[in-house]
C-alpha cells in the first residue's frame, strides 16, 4: 500500500495539493492511492510532487524523527 496520504499529511499537503503538483485530477490520484494499478512513471511523479524518494512511498521511514502534523515541528523519539 502506498504511503501517499501519510507523507502528504507530514508535509501539510492535501491530496488535492499533491494532485495539482502532478497536474492530474484529485479523483485520479485517489484511485492510485487506493490500489488502482499504476506505472513507475506515475509513481515517480507522485514522489516528485511529495519531494521524497520513490522508495519512501512504499516503506515506512527508517528514522526516529517525525514531523508533528499540527505544528510542523520535527520530533525525535528515543528509547530509554
Amino acid at each position: 500500500m502506498l504511503r501517499v496520504k501519510e507523507i502528504a499529511k507530514e508535509k501539510r499537503l492535501t491530496i488535492a495539493d499533491v494532485a495539482k503538483r502532478m497536474d492530474v485530477q484529485a479523483p485520479a490520484l485517489s484511485r492510485i492511492i487506493n490500489g488502482s494499478n499504476t506505472t513507475t512513471d506515475t509513481l515517480q511523479k507522485i514522489a516528485n510532487a511529495l519531494d521524497v524518494p520513490i522508495a519512501e512511498l512504499f516503506e515506512p521511514a527508517k528514522t526516529n524523527e517525525f514531523t508533528c502534523p499540527n505544528c510542523g515541528t520535527k520530533l525525535k523519539v528515543s528509547k530509554e
